[in-house]
């Protein structure tokens, strides 16, 4: 028989979205699945409407009170039984054989691999999605992955893994401390407890972006210091596995990047990164952004280009804002991935 595959889902405030996300999981081309969806206390129709996808047998719908999504993802991964994980947040979208195309490479390996794929970016419609080849879409090592991650500022968002419970359970549970970056700290471990990373280019998956109110969206103190803890909790983990002058340099580069991001906020915490950039042996990492700021920092340093970028984003913020409210209404475009078929 094959192989089980559990898809785990946190939800919490996704109505609009959740049946979409559910749809493009129950028309999975490997159909030997099981779906965990764990609603964290949502205030709106999600938990509705995930109930009703539990008329197929292999679907449960779990309701706890709200504790954030890493307890969400703890919850429904303590609750599984597959012999591989796939996360999912309630927002994003698979493939129909993103699954089965990752599958058939690790069956195919000794057991120490976790799969990684391509992954893009939509707003509304996933048919807009562009998968333009980054550095990390190819097969790497551990440690190369994550320097070449940590020096380019490169990413693989979490619904693009696919990862065997045996990896899932030497890499830990997810750090329920963490809101910002959790996915992060998270997947620098289990990609520290693999052998080596498989890429699948063939394996496709769409990352909703834009959404107000999303965890990726938030600039308070509290999202700033799990930011800080994340980076902490990833490098001690790499330099755990190899403590080099390239394991150093990366690490650094997370530290540096974080003063230039958090600026001109929590000024107590980036002080503590310029520190940690120093005692790694510092970095080259120079302040980057759009096209305005390169103009602007050039003419006046990167600290007064930042402060003054901010404030125009603010203002085209509240308008994205305006725009989003209008936008509310209208009816979601049809995707071309997910039918709720199911064998």
């Amino acid at each position: 028989m094959a192989p089980l595959v559990s898809i785990l889902i946190p939800a919490y405030n996704v109505a609009d979205w959740i049946e979409q996300t559910v749809g493009s999981v129950l028309a999975q081309t490997w159909k030997n699945i099981e779906i965990i969806i764990v609603d964290d206390g949502s205030t709106d129709d999600t938990l509705a409407i995930a109930r009703q996808f539990e008329i197929h047998n292999f679907v449960q719908v779990i309701s706890q009170v709200n504790q954030g999504a890493t307890a969400a993802r703890n919850h429904a991964l303590r609750q599984s039984t597959g012999d591989f994980i796939q996360f999912l947040d309630a927002d994003d979208l698979l493939a129909p054989d993103k699954i089965e195309q990752q599958m058939q490479v690790l069956l195919q390996s000794d057991g120490n691999c976790i799969a990684s794929g391509a992954w893009a970016r939509f707003y509304r419609d996933p048919n807009t999605a562009k998968f333009e080849p980054e550095p990390l879409w190819q097969d790497m090592r551990p440690v190369d992955w994550l320097i070449t991650a940590w020096s380019g500022n490169w990413m693989m968002h979490p619904a693009a893994w696919l990862v065997p419970r045996s990896i899932a359970e030497a890499a830990g549970p997810w750090n329920e401390a963490l809101s910002l970056n959790d996915d992060g700290e998270y997947f620098c471990r289990v990609v520290l407890a693999s052998q080596e990373i498989r890429f699948c280019g063939a394996a496709k998956s769409y990352y909703r972006s834009g959404l107000f109110g999303s965890l990726s969206d938030q600039k308070s103190e509290p999202a700033y210091l799990s930011a800080y803890q994340a980076i902490e909790l990833s490098g001690q983990a790499l330099l755990a596995v190899e403590d080099s002058d390239r394991t150093r340099g990366a690490i650094a580069t997370l530290w540096q990047r974080f003063v230039y991001e958090t600026y001109p906020a929590v000024r107590p915490l980036r002080q503590q990164a310029t520190a940690q950039v120093q005692a790694l042996g510092g970095s080259q990492l120079a302040a980057t952004g759009s096209p305005l700021f390169e103009r602007l920092s050039k003419w006046l340093g990167w600290r007064v280009a930042k402060r003054i970028q901010g404030m125009i984003y603010a203002l085209g913020y509240r308008r994205w804002l305006v725009y989003l409210k209008r936008q509310k209404s209208d009816s979601q475009s049809t995707s071309p991935i997910s039918t709720p078929a199911h064998g």
